[in-house]
């Protein structure tokens, strides 16, 4: 793995139930994330996916790329357009910094765009150690 290296794409449907098993598997029961009448009451058109769904989603591309045996170190993510049922995110991600290979493995960071059809929903920095 080397500096500039690029992951491939994964395109996640952003269905109602993606959104409202997200929520509950957070216990986070704001009613923006499960109730479309509420959710439309405050301002959105539709449920939207929490930040901590979006963290997992992160989480899980990256371990992908790199594998069972990676542990995620730091994730730092920030959120923007919402994820709402009917669309498609795409998680892009490319490799920013790779640290000395060690007896415990490598430590590598890498840049993650996550975009729907409004624009960038999350984008951020994750850090993960892949043993050796």
């Amino acid at each position: 793995m080397n500096v500039g290296d690029t992951l491939p794409p994964l395109e996640i449907p952003v269905t109602r139930t993606l959104i409202v098993a997200g929520a509950i598997a957070s216990r986070d029961y704001q009613d923006v994330h499960h109730d479309a009448v509420l959710a439309r009451e405050k301002g959105s058109p539709d449920i939207f996916m929490n930040i901590l769904t979006t963290n997992g989603l992160v989480g899980r591309y990256v371990t992908d790329h790199l594998g069972p045996r990676a542990v995620l170190r730091k994730v730092a993510i920030r959120l923007g357009a919402p994820n709402r049922p009917g669309d498609t995110m795409t998680l892009t991600g490319t490799v920013t910094a790779v640290a000395a290979t060690t007896a415990l493995g490598t430590t590598v960071e890498i840049r993650v765009v996550g975009v729907n059809g409004l624009g960038h929903h999350v984008s951020g920095t994750v850090t993960a150690e892949v043993p050796a």
